[in-house]
């Protein structure tokens, strides 16, 4: 495996563990990699989903720093909020880095799937999704099971076998 050097975490006891003081400086990283600056994934502008916005930040902050299936309730997940300064680097230097990029549909849309794997913590995955000229990030998480590492790999296989090897 490549070596990759990915950003340093965001950790909540830098920030006092006083919650509002964490979650401002992890929207401060969002914004600077994902609203004050535009990333690219192989060419294609990522744009942002803001609305409806939550605490006056954009849907896509949300998705990527809380976890839940209720759209509604979603509860804050440190995993993701440590991990808010890997999303860019892992889109943007994707083929550089030799992730695992495959595409997948959910509710009838393209998604565009980014795997970090990593040997000293967990992976992390960046879902994007395709829009008509750009993409959105969609969201990112942890893989923090072993089982959830199986069922992505398994994912990839399938894809791959679909595409016929294409990376």
């Amino acid at each position: 495996m490549m070596e990759i050097d990915i950003p340093d975490l965001i950790e909540f006891n830098d920030h006092g563990n006083h919650w509002p003081t964490y979650i401002d400086a992890v929207y401060e990283v969002f914004k600077n990699d994902f609203v004050r600056t535009k990333p690219f994934f192989r060419g294609k502008r990522l744009g942002l989903k803001r609305h409806p916005e939550i605490d006056n930040r954009e849907y896509t902050f949300y998705h990527m720093t809380h976890k839940g299936a209720d759209e509604q309730n979603r509860i804050p997940d440190l995993r993701r909020c440590e991990r808010i300064p890997w999303g860019k680097p892992t889109i943007e230097k994707c083929d550089e880095w030799e992730l695992k990029v495959w595409e997948q549909k959910r509710k009838g849309e393209t998604r565009i799937c980014i795997w970090l794997e990593l040997d000293d913590e967990p992976d992390y995955i960046v879902i994007l999704n395709e829009r008509k000229g750009y993409l959105l990030p969609w969201t990112a998480f942890v893989l923090e099971y072993e089982h959830e590492r199986k069922k992505k790999q398994r994912e990839y296989e399938r894809w791959l076998k679909k595409a016929g090897g294409a990376r």
